[in-house]
């Protein structure tokens, strides 16, 4: 039994080894099977796609959300705040242009659709949004509200 596992082997079917690259399914063979290999192949390149990274960190001033979007020019991206102050982030990765001549030796970069929802807290200015994409990256940042800190009135102690 090796402690190492084979990766540039093939995959193994040792249960009681701790490294092997077999995973039991359950609903192998299912018409509803969670794996993606019996998928379409749109279904494929959305879910690939859909899961586009984007980090949302809280500053005292604002929400900002930061998304990877290698590619992507900013017509092709879309950021809307729908009623109930959810942020939706949406856009579409055009797949390449193939040559009848070409010879692909490897497809890894996803194309499709992808779109992420962000409930925002309540005190987000949903009025005050801004994007802005450079590099690839797309920074959305959302104002909060200023929170009022509560008036402290001195009261003197008679007696």
């Amino acid at each position: 039994m090796s402690l190492i596992p084979s990766i540039f082997g093939g995959r193994r079917s040792n249960v009681y080894d701790p490294f092997s690259l077999d995973v039991w399914d359950p609903f192998e063979g299912f018409p509803f099977s969670s794996s993606l290999a019996n998928a379409p192949s749109s279904a494929r390149e959305t879910s690939a796609f859909a899961n586009t990274r984007i980090d949302w960190k809280e500053t005292p001033e604002a929400h900002v959300f930061k998304a990877d979007l290698p590619g992507i020019k900013k017509e092709e991206v879309k950021v809307e705040i729908e009623e109930g102050g959810v942020l939706q982030i949406s856009g579409e990765r055009s797949k390449e242009q193939e040559e009848k001549n070409d010879k692909w030796h490897r497809i890894e970069r996803s194309s499709g659709k992808f779109m992420r929802r962000f409930r925002l807290p309540e005190n987000a200015k949903v009025e005050e949004v801004k994007a802005n994409m450079e590099n690839g990256v797309l920074t959305v940042t959302v104002p909060k509200m200023e929170v009022k800190k509560p008036e402290i009135k001195a009261i003197d102690i008679s007696g």
